[in-house]
């Protein structure tokens, strides 16, 4: 938890507290923010007070109820219950103080804290409110700023993958105006043989025996 988150719970578990002593009937109660340099510990201080100690112990006890069943939140120590006069709900980030009227203006505990800025339990509310809207405002702007940069890779995952097509086709292009045209070879045109005329016997057979007709005139 960061240090404006805890000022935030912290001021939530005033704004609780102060609301049960509005609805215990406190009377006057205020919201003392500390100065940090004479606060020590504590940052917050609330005071209210009651018309008798029955009231005092109903409002530090419904207090204490409210904040640990809420928030779970318990008191470092407690003081002055049974009396009634005075008592103390020490919550280490702040304190609440629960007076008898009359022992309020003895104390007068505000007069002592002049460095502290006192609110109203209505004003507080409304710091609070503000500080919560400014908070809620802030996380919005993370997770838009957040957002974007992943909106904006998400949008350009198809941009490059058409490019990459568009350059893919643009090559597949070149390669093809790159290979020469094939040149068409004439087909050879076959050579017919003329068939071997075959001399007939019958003319050979005839022309030996007139050669032989001659040869045998001549012996005569």
């Amino acid at each position: 938890m960061t240090t404006s988150e805890a000022r935030q719970q912290i001021r939530l578990l005033v704004q609780a507290a102060a609301q049960v002593c509005e609805d215990k009937k406190g009377l006057d109660t205020r919201i003392l923010e500390l100065d940090p340099i004479d606060s020590g510990l504590s940052d917050f201080f609330l005071v209210t007070s009651a018309t008798n100690d029955r009231q005092a112990v109903a409002i530090a006890d419904e207090i204490e109820h409210k904040l640990k069943k809420e928030f779970g939140a318990m008191p470092n120590s407690v003081e002055g219950r049974r009396h009634g006069e005075w008592i103390l709900l020490d919550y280490v980030d702040f304190v609440v103080h629960v007076f008898l009227t009359e022992r309020r203006a003895f104390y007068d505990i505000e007069r002592l804290r002049k460095s502290a800025r006192p609110l109203t339990p209505t004003e507080f509310d409304a710091e609070l409110k503000l500080a919560l809207s400014a908070r809620t405002l802030a996380a919005r702007s993370k997770t838009l700023a957040k957002a974007r940069p992943a909106a904006a890779k998400a949008a350009a995952k198809p941009m490059k993958a058409a490019k990459k097509k568009s350059a893919s086709k643009a090559a597949v292009g070149k390669t093809k105006a790159a290979k020469p045209a094939a040149k068409k070879v004439p087909a050879k045109k076959s050579k017919t043989k003329k068939p071997a005329v075959r001399k007939s016997p019958v003319k050979k057979t005839a022309v030996k025996k007139a050669a032989a007709k001659k040869r045998s005139g001549r012996k005569a």
